[in-house]
């Protein structure tokens, strides 16, 4: 048979029968090394490492958790923490983000093949949800060569394989973060976790590297606060500047970029140690941190406080008096969080209304500075006067992240507040406003364009968001 006979019969063999190539499974690379190569002694190591969590189940929906990826001994106690809180729940799909150790990519990867292998057994890689997540121009790409040396991710998996049951995977490693691999994953792990609320994220990440303990301890919990408040913005900053260290810092910035997008309200840090704690060794440690994010609606004692901060705040403006300064532990409130503060008269007539359509600042710091604002620096009002106090309703928005709007059928009125982008304007209404005036969809879209200085129909050629609310008043 000559070389053009063998390679056509080949090619005809391989269109008769495409199943007879399977996707690849990767075996585990670091068991007997980070974890016990036995199934029995592994599944034990873990049930320990579970049970020595002995907090409460917490409240809310739990979107992500974070876990170190250290050889068990170091950290396994630590990583019970976080997955202690996954018995029990209904996890089906598990989006784990780790850093790559040894290769060197851009954006990130994702592995390609079937499934992920333990001593414990296979761990079914969803592809359909993987290949979705794939996007070449943001630099999201399938690839096996980053996960065959990596460690970060694997041993991630036996205490998956402990705590969930029928579950599936999208194994994700970051590498150099770019900002489009960074709003991508980002809009598109949260539109997961918007849509199927059986789906959770994983961020694998250790903290700081090879410091005495009193070093690591202060630069960890800089990180380990950040984390606490979801502060995206803090936590790059200490991780660029060098004031905090994580191996996994992409993971966690997209994680939290995923969680924030989903409707993350608060986070909860569950553990803190480092190797030294085992080891003895205190001059030269490694640290891990265990947290969770959480979305959670406003308790009665979250409300009351936001809104004896924004009235006593007011008050304080209005008459010259200090600014109140919150000193609560409600982790709610620490967290950052955008807020609208609308004053109002008796009559219902507005006042004033400032605030912000971003989380960039703390909740508590967020509704002093638009209180403020709101009571003195509304463009649209003079300032209110000390005579007027006894007389003003105080209401507070708390404010949901942005989203796209792809079609009207999306905007409920009522439920959604809306902002709009076009031709260099901008405008936004609180999801009460178009109940307050009457209006349907058409008007409200309509006021909102007049708003920004267009023309009636100036939305249809601008862009777009919605958002929901929880109102204090």
């Amino acid at each position: 048979m000559n070389r053009f006979s063998y390679l056509l019969k080949t090619a005809l063999l391989i269109l008769i029968f495409p199943c007879a190539c399977t996707a690849a499974v990767k075996e585990p690379n670091v068991a007997g090394a980070f974890y016990p190569a036995d199934k029995k002694k592994l599944g034990d190591e873990v049930d320990r490492y579970l049970s020595q969590s002995a907090d409460p189940p917490d409240s809310g929906r739990l979107l992500a958790i974070v876990a170190p990826h250290a050889g068990y001994i170091y950290s396994g106690g630590v990583a019970g923490y976080s997955y202690a809180r996954l018995k029990g729940r209904d996890i089906r799909t598990v989006i784990l983000l780790a850093p790559t150790h040894y290769a060197a990519i851009t954006g990130a990867a994702i592995y390609p093949g079937s499934a992920m292998k333990t001593p414990l057994g296979a761990v079914r890689v969803d592809e359909a949800l993987s290949r979705s997540f794939i996007d070449e121009k943001a630099g999201v790409r399938l690839a096996a060569e980053p996960f065959e040396q990596e460690h970060s991710l694997e041993v991630q998996l036996p205490f998956l394989q402990r705590v969930l049951k029928d579950f599936s995977i999208v194994p994700v490693l970051i590498g150099r973060m770019t900002p489009d691999s960074y709003r991508h994953l980002g809009d598109k792990i949260a539109a997961l976790l918007k849509k199927d609320e059986t789906a959770i994220i994983v961020i694998s990440t250790d903290l700081s590297h090879y410091h005495d303990s009193t070093t690591a301890s202060v630069k960890d919990r800089k990180v380990l606060d950040a984390v606490a408040r979801l502060a995206a913005g803090d936590l790059e900053r200490l991780l660029s500047s060098g004031e905090g260290e994580a191996c996994g810092g992409g993971p966690v910035l997209y994680g939290m970029a995923a969680a924030r997008g989903a409707g993350a309200t608060e986070a909860k840090v569950y553990r803190h140690a480092d190797s030294g704690d085992v080891s003895g060794d205190r001059k030269r440690v490694v640290g891990y941190g265990a947290a969770g994010f959480y979305k959670k609606e406003l308790s009665p004692a979250t409300r009351a406080d936001i809104l004896k901060l924004a009235k006593e705040t007011v008050h304080a403006q209005v008459t010259g008096k200090p600014l109140p300064v919150w000193s609560g532990s409600d982790q709610r409130m620490k967290a950052d969080g955008a807020v609208f503060v609308t004053l109002k008269e008796k009559n219902g007539r507005l006042r004033g209304c400032i605030g912000t359509i971003s989380a960039y600042t703390s909740l508590h710091q967020s509704i002093s500075q638009n209180a403020v604002a709101a009571a003195s620096k509304d463009p649209r009002f003079s300032p209110v006067r000390p005579e007027e106090l006894s007389g003003l309703d105080i209401e507070v928005t708390v404010l949901s992240p942005m989203e796209p709007v792809s079609g009207l059928s999306e905007i409920q009125v009522g439920t959604h507040g809306v902002y709009l982008e076009a031709s260099g304007r901008s405008s936004v209404f609180l999801p009460q406003v178009p109940l307050e005036q009457g209006w349907d969809l058409d008007t409200y879209l309509r006021e909102l364009a007049l708003k920004a200085g267009l023309g009636p129909d100036g939305w249809k050629s601008g862009r777009l968001q919605r958002f929901t609310a929880e109102i204090v008043h």
